[in-house]
């Protein structure tokens, strides 16, 4: 069983997103966090930004600087062809620098991201703020921010989201009862650690979240849990779930979207790459009272790049989820298309339940 795409997918593309300056671009909007606040559903969309250059050879970027004590947004500006003895400008996402050894080292990325909101009423036809909601700011956020999960608590709603910078690609938590105003708690998982899922309620009177380490040396990208008991420390971290030996999982998994609870367990759905990175969506069904226990697991996914807006874009084959909605038994995946749109597929939990093979 799969998920069913809506037809008037994408329902949010870079043209539909207004510029945060003149001088930049809009090239993404993808990998939002969903959520219901009152009558409204909340998209809090990823926005990747560029600065517009008329010249094929020069390259502008943005990213923040310390300066008088605060972070500033600043333009660096590079020249393909004067600077090619230093750089390595083959990858449009990122500029390396070059070394003596003849590797390359992540110097720069030529975009720079921020959280903007879309409002629905039906979840399907979303208005996209004018200005962003929240803005990079501080030392490790210095490239963006990225990739942001809400998760609703009591009458709070907290924001896990990617900080990126020099020092790597860390998690940072932010919290907001209205969407108006928020406020920052910090990193709460050091680099490099992603995809972060931090479930609804407490368990067992802790707090608990899927988390996914990359390892450098041994080891592969695989997910983990842990648990805390103020949402700002965590411990008790636990080997979750790892990359198959070949197939649609053998390159990376990670959490995709907040688990929601159902009658049969928990249900959390997934993001796995292949060697290739194309990525693809699965479902686990976990214990509900203790989400280490996985009862079921898809073995194929329920949604893979297989539609234009997929599998062509700023990275092709890649369906990514940050947010789902689990309302009157239907399971409603908002995901980001090949890194460039948003996109909403449905499936019945029932539907859901068959793929999970219970």
């Amino acid at each position: 069983m799969k998920a069913t795409r809506n037809f008037k997918n994408p329902l949010i593309t870079p043209a539909d997103v207004k510029p945060s300056r003149e001088d930049f671009k809009v090239d993404c909007t993808f990998n939002a966090g969903i959520t219901r606040y009152k009558d409204e559903i909340i998209m809090l969309i990823r926005v990747a930004e560029s600065v517009i250059s008329d010249d094929e050879n020069i390259i502008k970027i943005p990213l923040l600087e310390k300066k008088d004590g605060k972070y500033h947004l600043v333009i660096k500006t590079f020249d393909k062809i004067k600077d090619a003895e230093k750089y390595d400008f083959s990858d449009s996402r990122t500029i390396f620098a070059k070394t003596n050894n003849g590797e390359k080292v992540v110097k720069y990325l030529t975009s720079l991201s921020h959280f903007r909101i879309a409002r629905s009423k039906d979840g399907v036809n979303f208005e996209v703020a004018e200005k962003p909601f929240m803005f990079p700011d501080g030392s490790y956020e210095t490239w963006g921010i990225e990739d942001p999960r809400i998760t609703k608590i009591d009458d709070t709603y907290y924001i896990n989201y990617t900080a990126v910078s020099e020092k790597g690609a860390a998690t940072a938590l932010a919290k907001t009862k209205d969407f108006i105003s928020y406020e920052r708690l910090g990193i709460i998982f050091e680099p490099e650690n992603k995809d972060v899922c931090i479930f609804p309620e407490k368990i067992n009177g802790l707090y608990f979240a899927l988390h996914r380490p990359v390892p450098k040396a041994i080891g592969t990208p695989d997910m983990w849990t842990a648990k805390s008991f103020d949402l700002i420390h965590w411990g008790q971290h636990h080997h979750f779930s790892a990359v198959t030996d070949d197939g649609w999982e053998n390159g990376r998994i990670g959490g995709g979207a907040v688990p929601f609870k159902t009658e049969k367990g928990w249900i959390a759905i997934y993001h796995a790459a292949d060697k290739n990175s194309r990525y693809c969506l699965g479902a686990l069904l976990l214990d509900l009272e203790d989400p280490n226990k996985i009862l079921a697991k898809t073995k194929m996914p329920i949604l893979e790049p297989e539609a234009p807006y997929e599998k062509e874009g700023f990275f092709n084959n890649v369906v990514f989820t940050c947010g789902v909605l689990y309302e009157n038994r239907v399971v409603k995946i908002y995901y980001g298309g090949a890194d460039t749109v948003m996109a909403l597929a449905e499936m019945s939990i029932e539907d859901l339940y068959k793929a999970l093979g219970i």
